[in-house]
């Protein structure tokens, strides 16, 4: 499936560009995305390279942790619920421990942190794939719902609104929380319903209920504070729980009495091939996405639903934030360039910025989550992962969108 999306990128992008050159005069077009192409490939190419250092430092710490343990006592903990999610990874498997670290990074929007630990996660959970070019159940659940982004803290929204002179830069902070587990909720339950999983078993339901009661608790406490407060507060809280983390890992691994540092070593070294493996699956995914942009297709969907939104008597102004939730999917950067860009066209506070923003917190970028896990570890065959990854974008954004209407609109 991945590659007939990844070919349908670039023959609608030629075809777009073919009409362009032949009927709009366009002369340039074919220069334009061919520039493109290089562009991306560099891009895909930094980005990877780009991963090394702080790949090192994360699979040394991680290193560290497993061999002192924590991590066989984070997964015992986590183990009645994984048996049920993940029922194919054994009891007090490395995996559980860095599959949790890993969303946990998400849930605070610790994005450096959360990549490194994320290719560590799919590292574990391949040593137990029977196939090893297919991905497997766990892998596919592990990636959707990295997809669908259940983030507390987008520090990283706050501060572009703030560095566009929003007026209050935490606005956006409840939309963005209900739409984020709305896309986390629906990823879940149709890859559990793909994969006959017991979501509504009473134990599942209950670390559901504990994590609920955690959102609630953080938003009531955010309620209490000034807006101008949220975001600040957010990062230090962010900042503070990784840095105890670090932390606890190296204390710990000083009371077993193992050599931290030479443990630190030897996982930090495991940093440099993982994102040289990485590097062409990104640059592919990349070049695919740049061109499918430069070739004028994104605009081209764009006026395709305004006429439809507008066709049906609809409130069309929703459709100015859309160019966020076009590229979402597809690139990170991509999407954040096009928040800043509305943000920009239409002032910070309008309500398109403000949808923009809320579209942008509310999920991950499907494919470029799966060219990077699933490429460290050589996956091909992607099985349900796309469909169960866009369906979850696909209800973080509208999602979105309506939350927008309630709050702001």
């Amino acid at each position: 499936m991945l590659s007939h999306i990844w070919f349908s990128f670039f023959l609608l992008a030629f075809l777009a560009s073919l009409v362009q050159w032949l009927f709009m005069g366009q002369a340039d077009i074919f220069s334009l995305v061919i520039n493109t192409t290089f562009d991306m490939a560099k891009l895909g190419a930094e980005i990877s390279l780009g991963l090394i250092g702080v790949l090192c430092l994360w699979l040394g710490f991680f290193k560290v942790a497993e061999s002192s343990g924590i991590i066989g006592k984070i997964a015992k903990l986590l183990a009645p619920l994984f048996r049920r999610l993940m029922p194919d990874v054994p009891e007090g498997h490395p995996a559980l421990g860095s599959v949790t670290m890993n969303l946990g990074a998400n849930v605070l929007g610790l994005d450096n942190a959360a990549t490194p630990l994320g290719l560590k996660a799919m590292r574990d959970l391949q040593t137990l794939n029977k196939i090893k070019d297919s991905a497997s159940n766990a892998q596919i659940l592990f990636l959707v719902l990295n997809t669908s982004s259940v983030t507390l803290l987008p520090v990283t929204v706050f501060l572009f609104r703030a560095q566009q002179g929003a007026a209050e830069p935490a606005l956006v902070f409840i939309p963005i929380l209900l739409a984020t587990t709305a896309s986390t909720l629906a990823g879940l339950l149709l890859t559990a319903r793909i994969q006959k999983l017991p979501i509504w078993d009473r134990v599942v339901c209950a670390y559901f209920a504990g994590f609920i009661l955690l959102i609630s608790l953080l938003v009531f406490t955010l309620a209490q504070m000034p807006s101008e407060a949220m975001a600040p507060f957010s990062s230090q809280l962010g900042n503070f729980i990784l840095f105890a983390v670090i932390m606890l890992f190296l204390v710990h691994g000083y009371y077993r009495r193992i050599n931290v540092y030479e443990a630190f070593i030897t996982g930090a070294k495991q940093g440099f091939g993982v994102a040289v493996r990485i590097i062409p699956y990104l640059v592919g995914m990349l070049v695919a996405i740049g061109v499918f942009r430069a070739s004028g297709m994104l605009d081209g969907l764009l006026w395709l639903i305004e006429k439809l939104v507008v066709s049906v008597g609809m409130d069309a102004e929703f459709v100015k934030a859309l160019p966020t939730a076009l590229m979402k999917p597809l690139s990170g950067s991509g999407a954040r360039a096009m928040m800043l860009e509305t943000m920009s066209t239409y002032g910070v506070d309008s309500f398109p910025a403000l949808v923009s923003a809320t579209i942008q917190g509310s999920t991950e970028t499907t494919f470029y989550v799966l060219a990077v896990y699933f490429g460290s570890v050589g996956i091909k065959k992607v099985r349900h992962a796309i469909v169960c990854g866009l369906f979850a974008d696909l209800v973080g954004i509208v999602t979105a969108i309506v939350v927008s209407y309630w709050f702001f609109g």
